[in-house]
């Protein structure tokens, strides 16, 4: 294997560890958030969008190459076989050929796991942002009830003091009641946008839990086809031993 491919291999072995990585169950998107919010990032981000680019278009030549050298060595391979007088060539063509098919899986691979790592990255930040938003909204709704029941006790006792109250009084506290009220009712209005938020905010956290359960359902299908290529890859390299 040259430079190059093993390098392109080595770069999918730690595509692969660190989609495991983010698939671990124990580990929060809020975790995942902090280390993402580290300085570090922030310095690198600008070069970030760059190099993301330059790799997907390293990746792409790479692959376009190995498809060319599959239909080279296919095509070679092809003719050989009916040349009965070189039966060691064809033995080296086919070795050739399962280089080429291998390293076309390796770039092919590369390439889709270095979108679905990016795609990851983004799913597990949106994530974490809507888990936040759900705190601070929770909490919103409970301050809101809290002091919306404190209102209404302060109600309750302005009630009890009207009837123990004479008329001149009775006027007085009648126009703090209302006023109370207005007040209740502004803060009734507030609790509901608030719940309605809470509940938006509930919804979207599912949606994104679903897609993040779809993600993984498809890098295990993934992961699977993968190594049901290489034990094919692997039974032809021994046919062609």
């Amino acid at each position: 294997m040259t430079f190059q491919w093993a390098a392109v291999a080595t770069f999918l072995y730690a595509e692969i560890g660190l989609i495991l990585i983010f698939c671990l169950p124990f580990i929060p998107p809020q975790r995942w958030q902090k280390i993402f919010s580290f300085n570090i990032w922030g310095k690198i981000a600008t070069f970030w969008n760059k190099a993301f680019l330059t790799i997907i278009v390293l990746l792409i030549v790479l692959f376009l190459d190995a498809v060319r050298e599959v239909r080279k060595y296919s095509s070679v391979t092809t003719v050989e076989k009916s040349l009965p007088s070189r039966p060691g060539a064809h033995e080296h063509t086919q070795m050739k050929l399962f280089r080429s098919q291998r390293n076309l899986y390796i770039s092919g691979f590369s390439l889709f796991f270095w979108l679905v790592l990016r795609r990851l990255v983004t799913l597990i930040t949106q994530l974490a942002k809507e888990l936040s938003n759900k705190g601070v909204l929770k909490s919103q709704a409970e301050d809101a009830n809290e002091t919306a029941k404190k209102f209404m006790k302060e109600n309750e006792k302005l009630r009890q003091l009207l009837k123990s109250c004479n008329k001149e009084e009775e006027h007085l506290l009648e126009a703090q009641n209302k006023k109370l009220v207005k007040d209740q009712e502004k803060l009734k209005t507030e609790l509901k946008k608030t719940s309605d938020a809470l509940s938006r905010a509930q919804n979207d956290l599912v949606t994104m839990k679903i897609q993040s359960e779809n993600l993984s359902k498809e890098y295990d299908r993934l992961l699977k086809e993968h190594s049901e290529l290489q034990g094919r890859l692997g039974k032809g390299s021994k046919k062609g031993q």
